[in-house]
This record gives structure tokens, sequence and C-alpha cells, in this order.
């Protein structure tokens, strides 16, 4: 069984830097894409970033030039660096993990980031 757990989540003022964890319970090279999601209250859960496992990454329009993700392979670990925080930032961020193979997306259970205006 697949266990993802982030951390890193918490409130910081606008304008203010949050780096998110994502854990996973085996060896990243397991997976062929880990992404960010987010959801804010009343609103869908959006797409927020993801990388290969040969590192190539992608990003919401709302979030370029602002979140960086990475992954240390020897720490079985994904990050998201969040930089420049906004207030439409806050939502419940949580971390995928998909494995083509097998057709399988396996989630964390969120972390929670809230920014102050």
């Amino acid at each position: 069984q697949v266990q993802l757990v982030e951390s890193g989540g918490g409130l910081v003022q606008a304008g203010g830097s949050l780096r998110l964890s994502c854990a996973a319970s085996r060896s990243t090279f397991g997976f062929d894409f880990f992404a960010w999601y987010r959801q804010a209250p009343g609103k869908q859960r959006e797409f927020v970033a993801t990388i290969s496992r040969g590192g190539n990454t992608d990003y919401a329009e709302s979030v370029k030039g602002r979140f960086t993700i990475s992954r240390d392979n020897a720490e079985n670990t994904v990050y998201l660096q969040m930089n420049s925080l906004k207030p439409e930032d806050t939502a419940v961020y949580s971390c995928n993990a998909y494995v083509a193979t097998m057709r399988r997306h396996y989630w964390g259970q969120g972390t929670q980031v809230t920014v102050s205006s």
C-alpha cells in the first residue's frame, strides 16, 4: 500500500513563501508522475504543478513564475516551493502520484495553506 504524506502547510502573509513536502512510502522512481493539486472552499480541485520521472515540469498559469515543483529521489520526496503567495492561493494542497502501467493514482491527505492579506 502506497502512502503519500504532505507537510509544510501553514499560515503566511501575502508575499511570503512556503515549501510543501510530499513523502512517499516507497521509491519515487516507481511513479511516472507526481503532481500537486489544490482545493479552495466552495471550489473544485484544480491542478497546480506536475513533474515527470525524467524531471519535466508543467504548471498552472496562475502559479507560473511563483511556484516550483521538484523531486528528491534519494529522499523519496516531492516538493512544492511557493513564493510570492497571494490570498487566492489559500487552499488545501494535495499530493498525487501516478503509475501509468497500472493506470492508478495515489493521493495524500492534504495540507492547509492559508495566505492572509
